[in-house]
């Protein structure tokens, strides 16, 4: 789900969270050493995201947030910010060439540049958080 967060509306934000879960705690981030990537350089996206970044001139880059259920990629796009949801279970997370990765859900897309080794852990951490977390079948879902 593709979704403008800029403004603080109790409907959008439930929505969210029945999507991918509420925000961990801070034990909870503590314990995974964080749940946030660093700021992330995007080189190339679906036609949909395609069309909010070139509304601006600003450097096109995204974060992304680690959830219960799954993650939200963050990007801003004039003065508004937007967020891809995506459940665990339509990730599909891919590394790319050397130093880029792609984050897929259903037709959307995003591919970012990981130029830093801490890109290359936090990835890793939502791929291991994914395996050992989210449910294998639809079903588990209810």
């Amino acid at each position: 789900m593709l979704i403008n967060i800029s403004y603080n509306r109790p409907a959008i934000s439930e929505k969210i969270n029945t999507e991918v879960g509420k925000p961990f705690t801070l034990m909870q981030r503590v314990k995974l050493k964080g749940s946030g990537s660093p700021k992330l350089q995007i080189t190339s996206t679906s036609i949909d995201i395609h069309n909010l970044l070139i509304l601006d001139n600003n450097a096109n880059i995204c974060n992304v947030e680690m959830r219960n259920s799954g993650i939200i990629v963050m990007f801003r796009s004039l003065l508004e910010t937007y967020a891809l949801v995506i459940p665990y279970y339509k990730l599909n997370l891919y590394k790319g060439k050397a130093e880029e990765y792609s984050i897929y859900k259903d037709h959307h897309f995003i591919k970012v540049k990981a130029d830093t080794p801490g890109i290359h852990k936090f990835f890793k951490k939502i791929i291991d958080y994914k395996n050992d977390n989210a449910p294998t079948q639809i079903e588990d879902l209810r």
